[in-house]
């Protein structure tokens, strides 16, 4: 009898583990999907337009990766935004020249004011690269160029990598991204998807630094 009396009490305590543990688990997925939700919900519709797509700033930066960047990039500069532009992520052998020529401006008419950075293949690269050319130039703004569902982890990892420069977001509307019913789109829900999880890796990220620096 105490043999089988322990070996029930034993099972109980597995159940309840169980239902604890399956009860954890639906609620971490509830708040991942509210989470996954409200991220796509707010990734911009549009471009900058008014003060803000007019307020200058030190620098233009832009991350490749997604098309429209560059020749936003290189508008901004034109129309004088900033005094110098700067491209992350730049495959190695791609010169400014090439770069202009692709996106149809004349190679004599920005290539003094543009730098172009190889040394980045990932967001966080981006982000280191990006603040060593910031420091190397004296700069304390800029603004940043990047697709519209990519911003959110790029300001993160730009204001770990150089917390007192000042970050102004210039979302890239991505044509083939489909924010009206996402999920209805089997691309973009699995772009999103992968956005937001990388996201959450680095709000993990950021609120380390954020308890260090403290």
């Amino acid at each position: 009898m105490g043999r089988a009396m322990r070996a029930g009490r034993r099972g109980g305590a597995v159940a309840r583990a169980a239902a604890y543990l399956l009860s954890g688990l639906l609620v971490a997925a509830i708040l991942w999907l509210g989470g996954l939700v409200w991220y796509a919900a707010n990734v911009p519709r549009t471009s900058p337009a008014g003060a803000d797509a007019e307020r200058p700033t030190d620098a233009i930066v832009v991350l490749t990766g997604g098309s429209n960047r560059l020749g936003t990039g290189l508008e901004l500069l034109a129309a004088g935004r900033a005094r110098k532009l700067f491209v992350s992520g730049v495959y190695d052998g791609v010169e400014v020249q090439e770069l202009l020529k692709l996106s149809r401006r004349s190679p004599t008419e920005l290539e003094c004011c543009i730098t172009l950075g190889y040394s980045a293949d990932s967001t966080i690269g981006n982000a280191y690269e990006t603040a060593d050319w910031m420091r190397d130039q004296g700069f304390r703004s800029l603004r940043l160029v990047t697709a519209n569902y990519h911003m959110s982890r790029s300001l993160l990892e730009l204001s770990m990598a150089m917390p007192d420069v000042e970050l102004v977001p210039h979302p890239v509307v991505a044509p083939t991204v489909h924010l009206d019913e996402w999920w209805a789109w089997p691309g973009t829900a699995n772009l999103l998807i992968n956005e937001y999880n990388k996201l959450l890796v680095v709000g993990l990220r950021w609120m380390v630094h954020q308890a260090v620096q403290d």
